[in-house]
């Protein structure tokens, strides 16, 4: 099993809005999974890519006024669902439409989709406002019948959603060699036929340009890759993209402009927020 570094970061003063933050910059530079609580968060990194003077850039740049303290400590790899199911994974309900629980679950709420997320270190369970964001355009969308690709995949789990909703081809794709591990046991735990590609956004020339394109992985990569997303994208076609808050949205507009995508709709929640282009 994979060892990780978990990271365990105290913010004076703290509060949602900087546990958010601190987590969206940790995982540019590398971090997967982030257990926050009253004083802070814990974040996991895999052990041999943790640089600590990139955490300490990172913080000494925070755009609020923090103080931090750090303490790091190598986890042996272990059976992340334990962990989880203990500190920070319950089933959540989104728009009373999906349910999302482990398989270690008990007394699950009802819901038209049921969706079973083991997560071991991957990112994507719906607790957070980006993944719950994305999952309510996906409640709301028309899949019958359509192709997908959801970059970043993480757990799979809107992957899963996508084909649960009757998307007929369902593409995910993941860098991450053990997040990709989770999804494609995340995909056979649901019953769902989807391909699971291990690779960064140079495996979208490979694909046929789909009538829904899905990103939820932040601000800078998305801006960076735009231009392969919406070739990966037919025209006409849906695009959702999240992992990056309201006062991004004029950088990500602007650049999404330049590949034939306009904005549409915008979902919020706690100022993060998945917005919604169209591809003309």
């Amino acid at each position: 099993m994979q060892d990780y570094i978990a990271l365990r970061v105290d913010a004076n003063p703290c509060n949602e809005t900087i546990t958010d933050l601190v987590a969206a910059f940790l995982g540019e530079i590398g971090f997967e999974s982030f257990t926050p609580d009253e004083t802070g968060l814990i974040a996991y990194i895999q052990d041999h890519l943790y640089n600590k003077k990139a955490v300490d850039e990172v913080l000494t740049d925070f755009p609020i006024e923090t103080k931090f303290t750090l303490s790091a400590e190598k986890v042996e790899g272990q059976d992340w669902n334990e962990e989880w199911e203990k500190h920070y994974f319950q089933p959540i309900i989104v728009d009373n439409k999906c349910v999302v629980h482990s398989s270690f679950h008990k007394d699950i709420p009802a819901a038209p989709y049921d969706i079973v997320i083991d997560p071991k270190m991957a990112f994507g369970t719906g607790h957070h406002a980006t993944t719950s964001n994305m999952m309510r355009f996906i409640l709301e969308a028309d899949l019958k019948g359509k192709s997908v690709i959801d970059m970043g995949t993480g757990t799979g789990i809107l992957a899963i959603l996508c084909k649960m909703k009757g998307a007929d081809k369902v593409t995910g794709i993941e860098i991450d060699p053990f997040a990709w591990e989770n999804a494609v046991e995340n995909t056979h735990l649901n019953h769902t036929d989807i391909e699971m590609i291990c690779g960064d956004a140079e495996q979208l020339k490979s694909l046929a340009p789909a009538d829904f394109f899905l990103a939820n992985i932040n601000r800078n990569v998305i801006t960076s890759d735009i231009s392969s997303y919406s070739a990966a994208l037919k025209i006409g076609g849906t695009m959702y993209l999240s992992g990056f808050y309201r006062v991004d949205i004029p950088i990500v507009e602007k650049v999404a402009n330049n590949f034939g995508l306009k904005l549409v709709d915008i979902k919020e929640e706690n100022d993060w927020v998945a917005v919604k282009f169209k591809k003309s």
